[in-house]
């Protein structure tokens, strides 16, 4: 056996690929360091990579992309029920939970454990030494069954309607492709000219964030919440989400504006919102994504439309029909050649300065 043992290993060693058999050379320093790098997220967009703390440029609380978030509002605040609603399908929403499904789950709950009481006395061994024989009864058959079927009626009018408005949005007046990735998100504004990644601002004292890193304020937002860029939208305008990823299925929720769309990758999903309310909402990925789901948080702030537009310049864009900076600069540049000298050709629009967001 022992000899019929050792056969089997030889061959095995001799049918071992020569690949398999090579010990593993050790990863070289320059391998190393591109790793490094690859994993570095960049800077946020009021930060210089090549800069500390100290030397960045200061954030404006209360301007736009800065906003102050107003407690308890697009925040989580401890309650148990649903966050305030500031859309309109939000506000349907909850109220078709809040009045009418709620109230109708605590009905039937009180009716069974009434019902329970009543069979456990009535029908004890002692009021009922002999048990009754019945096996049928016609009237209580026709009741559990009709009953039971209004009910599921009565929830599923109200539920197709909001299904109806929530799947039949209004003309959009404003296009946002959102892009989950691992472990952040990526916005584009296609009509603007926008474009831009958002990461989550680690705490001050966090011993993995960066030298070029901004740390979290109160007035960013909630910790495990407040991001370096956050998406400023209009009020009163419709804006349609168009929700994609380009690694694994992530899921863009923002429970302030009832959405909660899965991001998968090669697929576009869309959805909407619309509010009046200005403000900061925060959201996060709800889908098990990774080691680092849970720091993939979501801003979105509200704001007027001047301040929007204002927004927009900042981040390199132009509004629809505007005329972009660049062609200015392109003339400018053409006027300052030397004669004989050929011009640099030059953007004709802006879909360079996008870039610079990121």
């Amino acid at each position: 056996m022992r000899l019929i043992g050792w056969a089997i290993a030889l061959a095995a060693a001799g049918l071992t690929p020569a690949a398999a058999q090579t010990p593993a050379s050790a990863p070289s320093h320059t391998d190393h360091a591109t790793a490094s790098a690859t994993t570095t997220p960049p800077a946020g967009t009021a930060q210089d990579a090549a800069k500390p703390d100290a030397a960045q440029p200061p954030i404006v609380y209360g301007s736009v992309g800065h906003a102050i978030p107003t407690p308890g509002i697009g925040e989580p605040d401890g309650r148990k029920g649903i966050q305030t609603q500031v859309t309109p399908i939000g506000q349907e929403a909850a109220g078709f939970h809040n009045n009418w499904l709620l109230p109708l789950c605590a009905v039937i709950s009180v009716f069974v454990l009434v019902l329970m009481l009543y069979a456990l006395v009535r029908f004890r061994r002692g009021a009922n030494p002999t048990p009754s024989r019945n096996s049928h009864n016609t009237l209580i058959e026709v009741v559990w069954t009709l009953v039971p079927v209004l009910i599921l009626v009565g929830i599923a009018i109200p539920s197709i309607r909001l299904l109806r408005h929530q799947y039949s949005p209004p003309p959009a007046d404003l296009t946002v492709k959102v892009t989950g990735h691992q472990w952040y998100w990526s916005y584009e504004l296609p009509d603007y000219g926008v474009s831009f990644d958002s990461y989550m601002l680690k705490e001050k004292n966090d011993p993995t964030r960066q030298a070029n890193q901004r740390a979290r304020d109160d007035r960013d937002g909630p910790a495990l919440l407040a991001v370096d860029n956050r998406l400023v939208v209009p009020a009163g305008k419709v804006v349609k989400f168009i929700v994609t990823a380009d690694d694994v299925i992530h899921s863009f929720a923002m429970p302030a504006f009832w959405i909660k769309q899965d991001a998968n990758p090669g697929q576009l999903h869309e959805t909407w919102a619309e509010t009046p309310r200005e403000g900061v909402y925060f959201g996060q990925c709800s889908e098990l994504c990774g080691a680092r789901h849970g720091f993939m948080p979501i801003a979105i702030e509200v704001t007027s439309q001047d301040k929007f537009a204002q927004w927009v310049a900042q981040n390199g864009g132009h509004m629809p029909g505007a005329k972009p900076a660049t062609p200015v600069a392109t003339s400018a540049a053409v006027a300052a050649t030397p004669a004989g000298e050929p011009a640099t050709p030059q953007p004709a629009t802006n879909q360079a300065a996008p870039a610079q967001n990121k």
